[in-house]
C-alpha cells in the first residue's frame, strides 16, 4: 500500500491520501483524545505523541500535529500506523457512531435542500482538497450553521473563507440565507 500525503493551507496539518475510501460519503471530525473514542482510527493516531486533531474524509485522513511536534519525526509513524491499520482492515469508525443532528425548522426544508445543494456542488470540493471539510448544522432565522473540520478547523483563513466566501455565495443564490456563523 502506497499513501501519499499532501500539505494543506493549515501548516501543522498534512492530508494523508491512502489510495482507498476511508469514510466515503461521510466526514468525522475528532478535537481530541476524547472524541476519538468514536473511532479506533482515530484513537490509534492520538495515541502517536504530537498528534492533537484527527479528521477523518472521504478518501482521506488529516492529522494535525501539536505546537512541539515535528514533522519529520512524526508523518512516519502516522504513514506507518494507517498502513498497519487499514492493511489489516480494522474498523475506520465504530459500528454505532453518530453524527450530530441538524438545527432545521421543518418549513424550510426548500431552502436548507438549496443550501445543502450548493454546499456539496461549489464548496466542499475546494475544502476537501485542501483535507477538510464544511457540514451544514443547521438554518434558523436566515442564519447558516457550518462546522469547519480537518485542516480548516483552525486554520487561519477559516473565518474569511466562512464569512466573505461562503456566505456571500449562499447570499447572492439564496435571497432567505442573510448571515452564516460557525457552529460549535
Amino acid at each position: 500500500m502506497f499513501i501519499e500525503t499532501e500539505g494543506t493551507p493549515n501548516p501543522a496539518t498534512l492530508k494523508f491520501l491512502p489510495g482507498r475510501e476511508i469514510l466515503g460519503e461521510l466526514t468525522a471530525d475528532f478535537a481530541d483524545a476524547d472524541a476519538a473514542l468514536l473511532s479506533p482510527l482515530a484513537d490509534a493516531l492520538f495515541g502517536l505523541p504530537g498528534v492533537a486533531r484527527v479528521f477523518l474524509g472521504g478518501d482521506f485522513v488529516t492529522v494535525t500535529k501539536t505546537a512541539d511536534a515535528e514533522w519529520v519525526a512524526l508523518k512516519p509513524q502516522v504513514l506507518g500506523l494507517l498502513m498497519e491499520h487499514l492493511l489489516n482492515n480494522r474498523p475506520i469508525v465504530n459500528e454505532h457512531a453518530q453524527l450530530l443532528a441538524e438545527d432545521v425548522d421543518p418549513a424550510d426544508a426548500e431552502i436548507v435542500a438549496q443550501i445543502k445543494e450548493l454546499l456539496d456542488t461549489r464548496v466542499r470540493p475546494a475544502v476537501a482538497g485542501d483535507g477538510g471539510d464544511i457540514i451544514f448544522r443547521g438554518f434558523r432565522d436566515g442564519v447558516v450553521s457550518l462546522k469547519m473540520q480537518g485542516s480548516c478547523a483552525g486554520c487561519p483563513s477559516s473565518t474569511a473563507t466562512l464569512k466573505h466566501g461562503i456566505e456571500n455565495m449562499l447570499k447572492h443564490y439564496i435571497p432567505e440565507v442573510l448571515s452564516v456563523t460557525q457552529a460549535a
